[in-house]
């Protein structure tokens, strides 16, 4: 049998008609960017978050970007970050022009507050928090800092559409929250799509401007902005899928489910969930001191896996300026080292998920 990592079609297929049917509208229609379909978008996106307002954008990582520009975050700024991130969150702090101060993460894989403090200086200007793999930052604590210190939250959302801490959504804790639409997130499109969600209008209002060439009016510019403007084809479809998506999570919940309970193979450590938080299972990631022997055999074995992330944003070539140098995050670089993503996906079978759970439990690797 084979095993993909990750196959969209699938979950296309399960609302098909829906699909093809807003698809069509929105073709039809004659009006593709900046209509109703993104303004309906918005205001359902808006209600299912539990925010005020929501701003369509091109994507996730222009999201991030034009949310610390409207909080006028920029040059001499520092913005404090999981170390273990993806480096678009890390992108959004340095197309600014500020400083990304790395933190170490905790066992659930996201940004440690024990270690905030510590990095905090006169030049602190926020905090992002990422929601890594569908588990929810520790936002509280997270919060208690930010008010102690005078500081922006920053949420970035990507990976974590519909989480909760203690019944509470994601991306209503911080200032000004970024989500992203790729096809393969939770909530993705079918292209690149993203959005901010906020309680404040006037950062609402702002990233309006900054996403359509700083003009409320046609030809009437009021900042210098850029062109982020989530398009009507997509919007129509995310809001075919959105109405979906409490099936989508249980959908993948009864994967990640049955990895949790059948999986049995001591050379693996599973992930775990925190007292209170909801995880919505965007990737199933396991730890494993021969991870690469382990990849290597489910590979041979016709099982597809990735890893997230391979390389920390700290020993990119891309942020080589910063002078970071292995050794200096300890615990985000084991995590490169050992962590292994599972094939999880809307549309996976019991079987597929039997055949995965079957060959972890066979492997034994050969290091000593």
């Amino acid at each position: 049998m084979k095993v993909p990592f990750n196959v969209l079609r699938p979950q296309y297929l399960m609302f098909k008609e829906e699909y093809d049917r807003a698809a069509l509208e929105a073709l039809d229609s004659g009006w593709y960017v900046l209509g109703e379909k993104v303004s309906q978008f918005e205001k359902e996106f808006a209600d299912y978050v539990g925010a005020r307002h929501c701003v369509g954008l091109n994507s996730g990582l222009d999201a991030l970007i034009l949310a610390f520009r409207a909080l006028e975050i920029g040059k001499g700024d520092e913005v404090i970050v999981p170390a273990n991130t993806y480096i678009a969150s890390v992108l959004g702090v340095t197309e600014n022009g500020a400083r990304p101060i790395f933190v170490e993460p905790d066992e659930f894989y996201n940004i440690d507050p024990a270690r905030i403090e510590e990095v905090v200086t006169e030049r602190t200007k926020a905090i992002l928090p990422v929601h890594l793999y569908g588990q929810p930052a520790r936002m509280e604590e997270i919060m208690a800092i930010a008010k102690k210190y005078n500081l922006f939250v920053v949420e970035d959302c990507a990976q974590a559409h519909g989480a909760t801490i203690n019944g509470k959504n994601i991306g209503t804790f911080g200032d000004i929250n970024c989500f992203s639409f790729f096809p393969t997130k939770n909530l993705g499109a079918f292209g690149d799509a993203g959005a901010i969600v906020t309680d404040s209008e006037e950062l609402a209002e702002r990233v309006r401007l900054l996403r359509n060439y700083g003009s409320v009016k046609k030809y009437y510019h009021e900042i210098e902005g850029v062109n982020s403007r989530l398009d009507e084809f997509q919007a129509a479809l995310l809001s075919v899928k959105l109405t979906h998506m409490a099936e989508l999570e249980d959908d993948r919940r009864r994967v990640a489910e049955k990895y949790l309970e059948e999986i049995t193979n001591p050379l693996l450590k599973l992930p775990k969930i925190k007292e209170g938080f909801k995880h919505v299972w965007h990737l199933f990631v396991v730890k494993c001191n021969r991870r690469d022997e382990l990849q290597e055999f489910l590979s041979d074995n016709g099982i597809g896996t990735q890893i997230h992330y391979p390389v920390p944003p700290h020993l990119s070539g891309a942020y080589r300026r910063f002078g970071y140098k292995k050794g200096d995050f300890p615990i985000t670089e084991n995590y490169a080292n050992t962590i292994l993503s599972l094939p999880l996906y809307n549309g996976m079978t019991n079987e597929e998920a039997d055949y995965v759970i079957q060959e972890i439990n066979e492997f034994k690797g050969v290091s000593v």
